[in-house]
């Protein structure tokens, strides 16, 4: 059944609206998990010294972010950031903050003050590397990083509760099984904030349209320090072995509604997600008793996927109270910290009919799709 955030546990969903009567107050929002942490470092690389590859190195860290202080590269010359086996490396060719990137470059994020910061790696170690030749003037500064929490320090952090079994079960598992559903899956991203909290977001219609929470992503000095992965899935079921993904910037805040708790946005190079697919909105009010399912990054793990109640076979997840306030929907299809912002899909259709924000036994809550669309239908292409 619905797994939820502790701090969450308590949270009781608003009743029914009556004809005539006045909407309930709305629960809050489930908090974004701690998932991270900011370390301070200072090392230049190049011109100040004959450094040129410096590794950042936390032992049992889940990721490591660097965030470069200052980036001054000759023409010809390069930065990369890279895990130690070379399975991501994010290349620069210039200080993106001082104009255009280059064609080809990695995204960054920007976290206030001077520099950016670089997509972050998985796992424990960060090799920077300045790529030069001696007598150039190529330099770079780090003043900073983050490292991700082990998942016994996400567990202690984020105390979680769960209302009976847990039923999700890696996206890769319903590849033969739940076509449909697993392809649906593949459109939805885990979205790292400021370095050190995870929420879900997803791909929306045929454009460069992202959606996630507000309480996720609340403004545009927000979604600067976003960073968005795709395909953070395990390559087989059970495995625990996720492939690292593509990693881009978020871009642009299109729309925002602190009511209804969503965030519309972009990314940068939407070339390389594309091949992720989308997924649409679902326009119509959710039906009680319907079957639903949940794509998402529960507890930051690798993308799993919400079908069944109780055990994989059993009865199907879905819609338990089709309104509760003015908003809202309750279903019982398992989530927890980092499912923020995840998208709940109609089996019928395989639309999104609500935007996951929150849980509590008996009842995962989000915001009815039919109520979000009016305010974005002008931004996106819905079109299947």
């Amino acid at each position: 059944m619905a797994a939820a955030l502790a701090a969450a546990a308590t949270l009781v969903p608003a009743a029914p609206t009556s004809a005539g009567g006045a909407a309930p107050p709305r629960a809050e929002a489930s908090p974004v998990p701690a998932v991270g942490e900011e370390r301070a470092v200072d090392v230049t690389l190049g011109s100040a010294g004959d450094q040129t590859r410096h590794e950042i190195r936390h032992p049992g860290a889940a990721y490591v972010k660097v965030h470069l202080a200052r980036l001054s590269l000759a023409p010809g010359d390069r930065l990369t950031v890279a895990d130690p086996a070379g399975r991501e490396v994010h290349t620069y060719r210039a200080d993106p903050t001082r104009g255009p990137a280059p064609r080809g470059d990695a995204s960054f994020t920007r976290h206030g003050g001077t520099g950016f910061a670089a997509m972050s790696v998985d796992g424990d170690t960060a090799v920077v590397t300045l790529h030069t030749r001696k007598g150039r003037d190529s330099a770079a500064t780090i003043d900073r990083y983050w490292r991700g929490y082990t998942q016994k320090e996400i567990d202690v952090k984020n105390p979680r509760s769960v209302c009976g079994a847990d039923a999700r079960r890696d996206a890769v598992c319903y590849k033969s099984s739940h076509p449909a559903q697993y392809a649906a899956s593949r459109g939805v991203a885990r979205m790292l904030k400021n370095g050190a909290g995870w929420c879900t977001a997803w791909r929306v219609g045929r454009g460069n349209h992202m959606m996630s929470n507000n309480h996720c992503v609340k403004n545009q000095a927000e979604l600067d320090t976003i960073e968005v992965q795709f395909d953070y899935d395990c390559a087989t079921c059970g495995g625990n072995d996720p492939r690292p993904g593509t990693k881009v910037g978020a871009n642009a805040l299109l729309r925002t509604s602190p009511a209804l708790d969503f965030t519309l946005f972009n990314v940068d190079n939407f070339d390389r997600v594309t091949q992720f697919g989308t997924l649409f909105l679902e326009t119509r009010a959710p039906i009680a008793g319907e079957s639903t399912y949940i794509a998402g990054h529960g507890d930051t793990k690798p993308k799993r996927i919400s079908i069944y109640e109780e055990r994989d076979g059993g009865a199907l997840c879905g819609v338990r109270n089709a309104q509760l306030g003015t908003e809202d929907v309750g279903y019982n299809c398992d989530t927890s910290g980092g499912n923020s912002g995840s998208p709940v899909l109609a089996t019928s259709s395989h639309k999104v009919i609500a935007l996951h924000w929150g849980g509590s036994c008996p009842n995962n809550i989000g915001t009815r799709m039919d109520k979000i669309y009016p305010q974005v239908q002008d931004l996106i292409d819905n079109r299947p």
